[in-house]
């Protein structure tokens, strides 16, 4: 499963709201190859799932991921952090034994 902190769930459905985003938005999260640590996070929003996604729900905040990234994201948090390096999400995953400085890539 991966869930949202209260905080990322307050920042995604402003950004929903303030974007005009059409109904039915959702979070999309998943990895790519790439980055200083191997593996890069990706988050969208979207309006298409596809019969690849496995589908979560928390706090009211739908989150799609494909199945491979799944395997990399179990047991992850979607969080929203701002602070002296920056604001926007971040994501809090217990698999990776390695992450690059900035948060935006790890290594499992």
């Amino acid at each position: 499963m991966i869930t949202v902190s209260e905080n990322a769930k307050q920042h995604a459905l402003g950004l929903i709201t303030n974007e005009n985003s059409p109904e039915g938005t959702f979070i999309r999260v998943g990895v790519d190859g790439g980055g200083c640590s191997g593996l890069t996070y990706k988050l969208v929003f979207d309006t298409i799932i596809t019969e690849t996604d496995k589908i979560f729900e928390d706090k009211g905040i739908k989150i799609a991921v494909d199945k491979k990234s799944f395997l990399y994201l179990i047991g992850t948090e979607l969080d929203y952090v701002g602070g002296l390096n920056g604001k926007g999400f971040v994501f809090v995953n217990p698999n990776a034994s390695r992450t690059c400085g900035c948060g935006e890539s790890f290594g499992v």
